[in-house]
């Protein structure tokens, strides 16, 4: 891995919202955060979103699963302002899942109860919770478009009926920050690259493409740390031919940041 003297530099390539909790956040860990968004959140509503709200409020849903906060903010903001807390209480008569800690803190923090989460924050540890108590349930979903399928299939394949609403989708965003971040990426400058995403990863290598760098953009990530929220961002990663460093125990944004902590001391 190519050393920079002083701080090292890391590159943080999460949507905008999340650009100044991510910079603090690694700033305060005694990183030099590069911050430039390789995706970028858009407002989407699917054809069964009215029939969504309709089985929460009818109390026809036994469980109602949120992948991220994201998913919370773009299903509460699709319902009117007057009609929030009438959902909320009925989320609150269901089993509601969330997929990790921040998504459960989310919830809480708006006054829905959470019934528990697995013990490994990806999609199949929902299915692995879940599993055993969910054939010939309803399940309801609100999460991205590009969400994995392992989770609606795993928990189809348990018995449930199963129902995905996708509330917002993912973009690639193009511009000047992006090709300040190849040429850093190309020239050897940046010590760390943190993934959150397969789609991130996807986004990254595309304008690697794009510009006639990918075998290149390879090269430099083999020559840095790689870290990776999870096993599917590491897989994606390694299907391009790069070199997955670090994978968290637990998939959160924080414990990259230590995982990469402790590889580099």
């Amino acid at each position: 891995m190519s050393e920079l003297l002083g701080k090292p530099k890391i590159a943080i390539m999460r949507p905008k919202r999340y650009v100044e909790e991510s910079r603090e956040l690694a700033e305060s860990m005694g990183f030099e955060a590069i911050m430039v968004p390789m995706v970028e959140i858009a407002e989407m509503k699917d054809a069964g979103f009215e029939d969504f709200v309709e089985r929460i409020l009818e109390g026809k849903s036994d469980y109602v699963i949120f992948t991220s906060a994201n998913g919370i903010d773009f299903t509460l903001g699709k319902i009117p302002p007057e009609s929030r807390g009438k959902f909320i209480a009925a989320l609150n008569s269901t089993n509601v899942v969330a997929i990790g800690p921040t998504t459960c803190k989310a919830l809480e923090k708006l006054g829905i109860e959470v019934m528990g989460m697995p013990g490994v924050y990806s999609s199949e540890g929902i299915v692995d919770y879940l599993c055993a108590d969910v054939a010939g349930k309803i399940i309801d979903t609100a999460r991205s478009f590009y969400g994995s399928a392992h989770l609606i299939e795993g928990l189809r394949k348990c018995g449930a009926m199963v129902y995905e609403t996708n509330v917002y989708t993912l973009e690639k965003p193009e511009g000047s920050e992006q090709d300040m971040l190849m040429d850093a990426t190309l020239k050897g400058d940046i010590s760390v690259f943190a993934f959150t995403s397969s789609m991130m990863v996807r986004n990254f290598f595309e304008h690697a493409r794009n510009c006639g760098s990918e075998e290149d953009a390879v090269l430099a990530l083999n020559n840095s740390m790689v870290a990776a929220i999870g096993g599917p961002t590491a897989r994606t990663l390694e299907s391009y031919g790069v070199n997955v460093s670090v994978i968290p125990g637990k998939f959160t944004f924080k414990e990259v940041l230590k995982k990469v902590q402790e590889e580099l001391s």
